[in-house]
């Protein structure tokens, strides 16, 4: 009996909404379709504010979500049409929804994780179940809600001979360790800034969403001061479990690193914001997977063969390769996982993230909208 599930993941990097259709009847998942959508510029705007401070919160953030829901909505019509699936064949999806504020721990010690969602209107637009608000149940349990994919990584790409990591570059960065001492207790974490950083400074100077390629990184040149002022961000010294979004690494974040460094041309920040991604990834590499003869890499850095080439210039004698070559494309791989924690919330399956999130212990994650 095939196990149909749908995921759904519009990501930090805002480059729009990635949706699968995977079977989950066999020992590895099946994708059957895979699908996109960019998001309207309106609303990406809008979603892009949302991350600050702003008038009318919200009323506009539930707008958003009600417009984000019709795009994944849209997806969703696209997947079935794919794969001549009715809704009636789908079990359930899984819904990420997307992040405008994620400050667990902080402020009364519990924190928030804030996923702008309206699940109840995405099972009404598709017929399906929805399975959605899958950080909150570990902030609760004193964790930082994510990265929670490391455990799905396990599950596709660990193997019981071999310490493999596995490198998410979306708007964040986060590591995977997966090894056989480690075969039922896995490591992950956030690294860093992936594209959010990259993305915003190309679309300020060019007018582009993202740096095709790092052609324009490679351009330019790295400066070593600058690079050494980013670097010396406190985050990137704290010793996991950590995580982080745009609530500390944004554009307000950059200008202040770029202040005293007015001779900069745009191009060399490019230049130097690639390298801090790549710069502080393979740190973590080195420091928490030091054995690891192989980086996975997924989400859309994997798509940028300068970032790859640095990635591989910085870990010599560790293979750095996208996540196609090892059977799940690198695009696909962060819808697939909340397919896959769709399916573990309806099996009421609990999840250890205890080293990955710091959670007080194992929880189900995630809320259930029937259609």
């Amino acid at each position: 009996m095939a196990e149909l599930f749908i995921g759904l993941m519009s990501g930090t990097s805002l480059d729009g909404v990635d949706g699968v259709l995977a079977d989950f009847s066999a020992s590895a998942p099946v994708v059957l379709a895979h699908a996109n959508a960019a998001l309207p510029p309106i609303l990406k705007a809008e979603l892009l504010a949302l991350n600050l401070p702003g008038n009318n919160e919200l009323h506009r953030a539930a707008l958003a979500a009600n417009a984000l829901m019709r795009v994944y909505a849209g997806v969703v019509e696209q997947l079935l049409s794919m794969s001549s699936m009715a809704a009636g064949h789908i079990k359930a999806m899984g819904a990420h929804g997307q992040t405008v504020r994620h400050q667990p721990q902080r402020h009364d010690g519990s924190g928030y994780t804030l996923q702008l969602a309206n699940p109840a209107l995405l099972a009404e637009l598709t017929g399906i179940d929805v399975v959605a608000d899958f950080r909150s149940r570990d902030v609760a349990a004193g964790g930082q809600g994510a990265p929670l994919v490391p455990v799905f990584h396990q599950a596709v790409f660990g193997k019981a001979d071999a310490t493999i990591a596995v490198l998410n570059i979306g708007g964040m960065a986060n590591l995977t360790v997966l090894g056989p001492k480690l075969a039922d207790d896995v490591l992950g974490f956030d690294c860093g800034p992936g594209n959010a950083l990259m993305d915003a400074w190309c679309l300020r100077h060019l007018g582009q969403p993202y740096d095709a390629n790092g052609v324009w990184a490679s351009s330019g040149r790295t400066h070593p001061d600058l690079l050494s002022v980013m670097l010396a961000e406190p985050f990137f010294a704290l010793p996991p479990p950590k995580s982080t979004g745009r609530d500390l690494f944004n554009l307000e974040w950059l200008a202040r690193q770029l202040a005293g460094f007015a001779d900069v041309t745009p191009a060399d920040v490019q230049a130097t914001l690639t390298e801090l991604t790549a710069t502080s990834c393979a740190a973590c590499v080195r420091n928490f997977a030091p054995v690891s003869e192989q980086l996975i890499v997924c989400g859309g850095g994997a798509f940028n063969a300068h970032l790859m080439a640095r990635l591989q210039a910085l870990l010599p004698g560790v293979a750095v390769r996208p996540s196609d070559e090892y059977g799940l494309p690198a695009q696909q791989v962060e819808a697939t996982a909340f397919a896959w924690l769709a399916l573990k919330t309806l099996r009421r399956e609990a999840l250890s993230l205890q080293r990955i999130t710091g959670a007080r212990g194992a929880r189900v994650l995630g809320a259930i909208y029937p259609a």
